[in-house]
This record gives C-alpha cells, structure tokens and sequence, in this order.
C-alpha cells in the first residue's frame, strides 16, 4: 500500500509536463457585435389601435443612444408641438411623450430613420417606425413616386414629399403657412419615395427640398416640385415629380452707404428691368452711374458730387415691383481707383482676356495699350468696355504655346471721377493644343424646339454654351482634361435662356435632359459622340 502511495505524485508531476505554460496577451474580446439591437417590448403596442394615451415605451435587447434624431425623425400626420423622446444618453427604453391633442380616428407614424443605434458599437436599427392609430383600425393604403431635379442629374438629399389633404377647407396658399396632411422622405440619391399608412382621399403632392426642415414652402429658399392632377388614394399609380427654383418678384433689399460716393443696392429675382431714381436735393451738376455687381445680387450706385445730407432718398421699380428706399449716409472716405485681373494666367486662343475696376470706367484709349509676345514681336489689340458690368477687354488673337506681356500706360483709362490708371502689367500664357480634348456630337430626332446645348463640369458650371435652332453638329473644344457632362435645355418659349417654372400657375420649368453619361476627356484626344432625342 506504501508503495502505491509513492506513485501519486510521480504521476501528479508526469502530467503537469504536458501543460503549456501561460502566454501573456490581451484578451480579444470575442467577435466584433454588428447585429442591431433588438425590440423585446413596446406598450402599447406596435400598431396598436383605440389609443388614447400620451406616452409610448420600446424597450431594446441592449442599450441604444440617439443619433442626429432632429433630422432622422419624420412624424406623420405633423402634430404642432414636437414631442419629447429620450434617451438623452444611453438607455435600454426609449419613450416618446406626446404633447399635442391628438385628431380623432388617425393613424400616426413615428419614422426614425437612421437615429436609433446600439451604444456601443453604433449598429443601426434602420427606418423603425412606430404606428398607432386613434381609431379602430390602422390605415393602410400607400403611394409611391420618384423625385428628379430639373437641373441636375440625381436630387439633393434629403427631399421632403409632402401630401395635402383637398378637403372644404383647402387652398394653395396653405403651402406657404401650414404642414400637411403626411410626410415622407426620398430614400436615397436615386429619388424613390413612398408613403404608408395613408387614409383614402384626394391629395396635393408636393416635393420639397428645404433650407429649414418646417414642411412649409419658403418661394427664396427652397426647390418645389409638384404633380400637376389631384391624387386620389387609393391609388396604383406611380408618380414623378421634378423639383425646381422658382424665379422670385424683383424685390430691392438692403442699401448699404459703401464709401464716399459709392452706394450698394441688394436685391432678390432678376435685376432687369429695376430703375433708381433719387429722390433727395442734388447739387447743381449731380451725376450718377449704376452698375451690376459681377458675383453678387446687387446694384452699385455711384455719384457725384459727395453729398452733406444726412440720408438719401430712392424710388426703386420695375414692371411689377416699387419701393421707397431711405439710406443713411455715413462719413467715409472716397474710393481710388484700382484694376484687377479677371482672368489672367492660362488663356485659351478663343478667351478674352478681361480687367475690371473698382470704381466705373468712363473712357479708354486703345494707343496706350501694349501687348508683346515670347518672341518679343508687337501684338496688334484693342480696348473695349462693358459698361454694365464696369469690365474691359484686351481684344487679341492669341495663339497657342505662346506667352504675352500686357502694358496699359498711364492714362489708358479714366472712370467716373477724373482719375487715370498709373502703369499696368500683366501676363498671359497658352498651351499646347495637345493639352486639350476635344468633343464632337452628332444629334438625331432633332426636337421641335430651339436647343441650349451646355457643357458643364461635375459642379454643373456652364464651362461652354451653343444655342441651335435646327440641327447642326455641336463641337465643344480647348477642354481640359476631366470629367464632364452635356445637357440640353428645351428652349420652348425661345428666349435663348432656361425658365424656370411656378407653383401657383402650376407651370412646369422647360425640360433639361442630359446625355446618358459622363464625358471624360483626355488631352490630345477626340470624341465624336451620337445623341438621339426621345422627345420630338
């Protein structure tokens, strides 16, 4: 028996010669959590009916946090007041305390969109919605569309659509003032949409894409879209909507004393057609010019002589627009005259090369302009003006691969104030023509209507423009390599210009279509593209 004993820990120790010793590391932690949390109780109910409460509680599998919930959460019908959701932080409930007087027998829809994640790991619950209704029973119906933008390839996102109800009390104007009836928003950069659990009727549909999220239609700030028939739910149809910029009434804004003898007139629309007429006492020999600012939406006035009064009076109008204007005059100094640039550097031989002042140009003499090129050869040029825009151009024929040195001497120009230019120089260089593409288009079902071809880049700036009124090759060239887009503008009304549309005349904007793709251009390179319209 003693024996045996001794074998105990012989066999104790033989064993322990198979066990590893312990590694030092971290912990892994185990796989990565990517499953959404889960929905394990709501009171009421998801769906419930007869509700007659004021607050809801969903609680999750785990804690969740809200996240950007202002701009997820879409409640349809709007209430008035919004109501109060928490969690603030992380939470295994989330409530939602309703402080509006609920309408009888309506369905509602809280949609959270995005907002609802796991605290830890972010995993998104998507699109959870949670309907209720007042009365017996849910409503069901649907309705479902698609939204483009007129001018450009895929909408802005988010884009609101929005169904008012056309019942005895409705009017257009309740757009302006008044949220309606349900809201949806598109899903993604492809425009679909769809409303659910919507109550038979007949419906305006609209579409906005909004500066404030208020669901009311602001003319200045946001794109309107809209179907131009009442919608009658139920309904098996799909609609398409295409928002738009309406061209707002000519309206002056703020004026704005800028210096001695220089005034600043904003304005909203279009500037054509506005007029000023001071109204105030003016010296003997009072003269004035009026200029349109190049980047902003504004006026530029200019007079003299200075005036000693304390605020000067306007009149501002146009065909369908008049307004006093009082500005208050301040105590500055005068400006002096400076050149810039607009365009200087990379020319190409189709450019003009273009200097603008800051105070107006009166005059120019094109015998004090001078232009040499690499070869130190004389570049025959002349001087021209646009007085709108207060801009002069160097007129010459540029060549490619060449640089020019531009000299306007002392007294080349004279504005408004008797002043003169001191000495001015400027470079400008061409490329290579191989540094360019070049595009060609051959076009065919050439519709009935005049054609604004545009080639604009991934911003959608008009970089080139042809205006056709029958069919003709299109051929844009001197183009830098990138990648592009070519779009066409119905001219229907002939204007040679894009209109937009309007709302309450329930006029569509002049269609623009583009070509099915990008064009991407490389230097020393030619495309010869075909199109073929649809529409005739």
């Amino acid at each position: 028996m003693k024996h045996r004993l001794l074998y105990v820990p012989i066999l104790f120790l033989f064993l322990l010669s198979f066990v590893d010793c312990a590694k030092k590391g971290a912990p892994t932690g185990g796989k990565k959590d990517s499953i959404p949390p889960i929905i394990v109780k709501s009171s009421p109910e998801n769906y419930s009916t007869s509700f007659t409460g004021n607050e809801i509680k969903i609680t999750f599998d785990e804690y969740i946090k809200l996240k950007d919930l202002q701009k997820e959460l879409i409640v349809s019908p709007p209430l008035k007041y919004t109501p109060q959701i928490t969690p603030l932080n992380a939470s295994k409930t989330l409530k939602i305390k309703i402080l509006d007087t609920l309408e009888d027998n309506t369905t509602y829809s809280f949609n959270f969109g995005n907002s609802i994640t796991d605290n830890n790991e972010g995993n998104v619950y998507e699109y959870f919605k949670y309907v209720f209704s007042t009365g017996t029973f849910i409503d069901s119906l649907k309705l479902s569309g698609k939204v483009k933008d007129a001018q450009f390839i895929s909408p802005e996102q988010p884009t609101s659509l929005l169904l008012y109800e056309m019942n005895e009390l409705f009017k257009d104007s309740l757009v302006f003032s008044e949220k309606p009836t349900y809201i949806t928003i598109s899903k993604d950069s492809t425009g679909t949409f769809e409303f659910t659990n919507l109550k038979e009727g007949s419906y305006l549909l609209l579409a906005l894409k909004e500066e404030n999220s208020n669901y009311t239609y602001q003319p200045t700030k946001d794109k309107i879209g809209f179907v131009n028939s009442t919608v009658s739910i139920p309904s098996d149809s799909s609609y398409a909507l295409t928002l738009f910029r309406e061209d707002v009434p000519n309206k002056m804004g703020r004026a704005k004393h800028i210096s001695k003898n220089h005034i600043s007139f904003g304005y909203e629309g279009n500037s054509e057609g506005i007029s000023l007429e001071l109204l105030s006492n003016t010296p003997e020999g009072f003269d004035s010019r009026l200029l349109k600012d190049l980047k902003a939406d504004s006026l530029q006035y200019w007079f003299k002589p200075e005036t000693t009064l304390d605020s000067l009076v306007f009149f501002a109008r146009n065909n369908s627009y008049q307004d006093t204007l009082n500005v208050r005059m301040k105590d500055l100094y005068r400006d002096t005259l400076r050149f810039s640039p607009l365009n200087a550097g990379i020319l190409t031989p189709k450019d003009t090369f273009k200097i603008t002042a800051n105070t107006p140009i009166s005059s120019f003499d094109s015998e004090k302009l001078q232009i040499v090129d690499g070869d130190s050869l004389v570049i025959l040029a002349t001087l021209g003006l646009d007085s709108i825009y207060n801009t002069a151009k160097v007129v010459f024929a540029l060549k490619e691969e060449q640089r020019y040195n531009i000299t306007l001497l002392p007294g080349a120009f004279s504005d408004f104030y008797n002043e003169t230019n001191d000495t001015l120089r400027y470079r400008v260089t061409t490329k290579p023509l191989s540094d360019y593409g070049t595009l060609s288009m051959t076009l065919t079902n050439f519709p009935q209507t005049s054609l604004i071809v545009q080639f604009v880049n991934e911003k959608y700036a008009v970089l080139k423009e042809v205006y056709l009124t029958k069919n003709e090759p299109v051929y844009f060239d001197y183009i830098l390599p990138g990648e592009y887009y070519v779009r066409f503008i119905y001219d229907e009304n002939g204007n040679g210009k894009w209109d937009s549309g309007s709302f309450i005349e329930r006029r569509a904007p002049e269609e623009i279509i583009y070509y099915p793709s990008k064009i991407e251009v490389n230097s020393n390179w030619s495309l010869n593209e075909t199109f073929s319209f649809d529409r005739k």
